[in-house]
């Protein structure tokens, strides 16, 4: 156990930290949003706004994880560009994307980049207690609130001016949905976030609504298993098991009830988390790594980075759970050895691979890009240092 926490440990500090540090944009803020396969950084390319709320979350808990100061600055750096750049002073809100001098390019409104600046906001506060980013925070919730919901719980998707539009940015695998589970997921963890930074009973109360949600509308218990895209009603519109959204919910939804410290609503929702961490570890769990989905019973071998760092903490989460079994740990010890001998990129200069193949070759895809950030590997890294450190 400790050499698997040290080698983690060990990994943020001299791997992701140093690898991300190094994509600081001195002349125009914030971070540089692309570096191709080829580890050639495009220092004009797009800034991705929730790229920069994860790394803004990044160190941000990177500076409570470790403690060293520069950790701080460099989320101070990320505050400043989302602060200046990301949010929409005229009309409320984080963009989609700016360009790489910050100026506004893709002006889309979308549910799941509010939450992320929430999350990233909350944690900051944590850091550095600075009062006007938690009051930021609050202001993105009370507009999801205001602008993000129908009768039946989150819409997504919207122009500048909060008019609806179609999901296409959240929607994947042929479908256009109008509700999906990824969003309300992060709503969730988001929410938590702040809860635990500010204590607002009203946000305590949108935590219990979403977990009504996860329990009634979005989980299915005949297949013990999250549904993942929905029209305006909840009806599920495809036959999909996204195996690591769902070891994520597993922790994220623990990680909520903990939180929330609601015994009904734990006596409630711990069962569906448990048995999600159950047959993710019996169906997808297989040659030392995760699977990606399923998608009418087939499944995608490919293996994704993030899915590999969500499923350590999902079977450490369910080790700490149930010590009995303890599978869950050997699990995400071996999923561990998988990362560093195929994910982890050992070039000189990179981070981790977007995914690798079924015969863990890596597929050339960016190394960072909008999407590719680091929340999922750096996250696992410090949860592990926090649950299995003492």
């Amino acid at each position: 156990m400790k050499a698997f926490v040290k080698e983690i440990k060990d990994h943020l500090a001299h791997k992701l930290i140093p690898f991300w540090e190094r994509l600081l944009d001195e002349e125009y803020g914030g971070y540089y949003g692309y570096m191709g396969y080829d580890l050639a950084v495009d220092r004009k390319y797009e800034k991705g706004c929730i790229l920069n709320s994860r790394i803004l979350w990044f160190f941000s808990n990177a500076y409570l994880c470790l403690g060293e100061e520069g950790l701080l600055k460099n989320a101070h750096h990320a505050y400043r560009f989302l602060k200046e750049h990301c949010l929409d002073k005229e009309y409320g809100g984080i963009y989609w994307s700016v360009t790489y001098d910050g100026k506004a390019l893709d002006d889309t409104k979308h549910t799941y980049n509010q939450a992320f600046a929430i999350y990233a906001l909350s944690s900051y506060y944590n850091a550095c207690s600075d009062e006007e980013a938690l009051e930021l925070a609050y202001e993105l919730q009370h507009l999801i609130e205001e602008k993000c919901r129908d009768e039946f719980g989150y819409l997504e998707a919207f122009t500048r001016t909060f008019a609806p539009e179609e999901n296409d940015k959240l929607s994947e695998n042929g479908i256009l949905a109008e509700k999906t589970m990824n969003t309300l997921l992060h709503v969730l963890e988001a929410y938590t976030e702040l809860y635990r930074a500010g204590g607002e009973e009203a946000v305590a109360d949108r935590l219990r609504y979403m977990l009504d949600l996860v329990a009634h509308k979005v989980y299915n218990p005949v297949l013990g298993r999250q549904e993942v895209f929905f029209d305006k009603q909840w009806n599920t519109l495809i036959d999909l098991y996204s195996y690591g959204h769902d070891i994520e919910a597993a922790w994220l939804i623990d990680r909520a009830l903990e939180v929330l410290d609601d015994p009904d609503y734990t006596a409630k929702i711990s069962p569906i988390t448990r048995t999600i961490t159950e047959n993710i570890y019996n169906l997808a769990y297989r040659n030392h790594s995760l699977l990606n989905e399923a998608e009418n019973g087939v499944a995608d071998t490919t293996r994704v980075w993030w899915v590999q760092a969500e499923a350590i903490v999902g079977f450490v989460n369910g080790y700490q759970k149930d010590p009995g079994r303890e599978c869950y740990l050997k699990a995400a010890q071996d999923l561990w050895k998988y990362i560093c001998e195929y994910v982890i990129d050992k070039r000189e200069g990179s981070e981790w691979f977007w995914c690798v193949d079924s015969e863990s070759r890596p597929i050339e895809k960016p190394i960072v890009e909008p999407w590719k950030c680091p929340y999922h590997n750096g996250r696992m890294c410090m949860e592990v240092i926090r649950r299995l450190g003492q």
